[in-house]
């Protein structure tokens, strides 16, 4: 008999443990994209997660494509007297976080970064949430979809949440990737669909993406019976950002201290 996939209990606010410590900024870091609907997710994400921060100063920076970039926003933060906590809307560990976001760092001895989102329990919360809300089943073969990346890290990354997510739903879990990685997204469907031909289910795509854009739009050309939507804002999402900026703040304290 076939299980129904495992949700976690309601999530409770943490905000409190926010309270402590000197204040400090929050530079969201997105890709950037030329896509208007993944640009629109990218401002309702700093929205939500400045609603679950009051009195704190949340801005958008960008690593590629979109203006400002993140070198630059922290560089100014900085420069106004500030500690600056800066947290990526990327989730995995791939060039972006390991060369831009660290670069725009490193030169300030008060900003900090916490690294990338994932992998964390708090995303597969959200990856379950999305595949159920798009229509997948129980028993249904799930490809996690990443956007892929020439760090070996973050395909390691991602495919450590795809384990957290096969321990979790009641079917098949691979993986694919969007480039620089393999298998690729469409390769992995077929994976899919090749196990499926033996057993009740489809082929479904689980998009590991924060928002629209290229990467998105080529999942539904992977041949999948279903594609999730992006986990955008996903009150998941939003928690462990929140989350994310208190380790950063925490990292902060400790220099504060030791510097006196």
């Amino acid at each position: 008999m076939t299980t129904a996939p495992t949700l976690l209990p309601p999530r409770h606010d943490r905000s409190a443990h926010l309270d402590r410590g000197a204040p400090t900024d929050l530079v969201l870091v997105a890709h950037g994209t030329r896509d208007a609907a993944g640009a629109a997710t990218s401002h309702r994400i700093r929205e939500a997660v400045a609603a679950q921060l009051p009195g704190v100063h949340v801005e958008l920076a960008y690593v590629d494509v979109q203006e400002p970039r993140v070198a630059q926003v922290v560089a100014a933060r900085a420069a106004a007297g500030r500690r600056v906590a800066v947290v990526p809307l990327l989730l995995s560990m791939g060039y972006h976080v390991q060369v831009d976001v660290l670069g725009a760092v490193a030169p300030h001895a008060l900003a900090a970064t916490s690294g990338a989102l994932g992998p964390h329990p708090l995303l597969v919360q959200a990856l379950i949430e999305r595949l159920v809300q798009g229509g997948a089943k129980p028993g249904d073969a799930i490809v996690l979809a990443a956007a892929g990346s020439s760090r070996p890290q973050a395909a390691a990354d991602a495919k450590a949440v795809a384990a957290l997510l096969a321990r979790r739903w009641p079917g098949r879990v691979g993986v694919g990737f969007g480039a620089s990685a393999s298998p690729t997204v469409p390769a992995a469907v077929a994976a899919a669909r090749a196990w499926r031909a033996c057993r009740t289910g489809r082929a479904v795509v689980a998009s590991y993406l924060i928002g629209e854009g290229f990467f998105h739009d080529r999942l539904r050309e992977a041949g999948a019976d279903l594609v999730t939507d992006p986990l955008a804002e996903h009150p998941a999402v939003i928690e462990l950002i929140t989350h994310r900026y208190a380790d950063a703040r925490a990292h902060l304290d400790e220099v504060t201290r030791a510097t006196g």
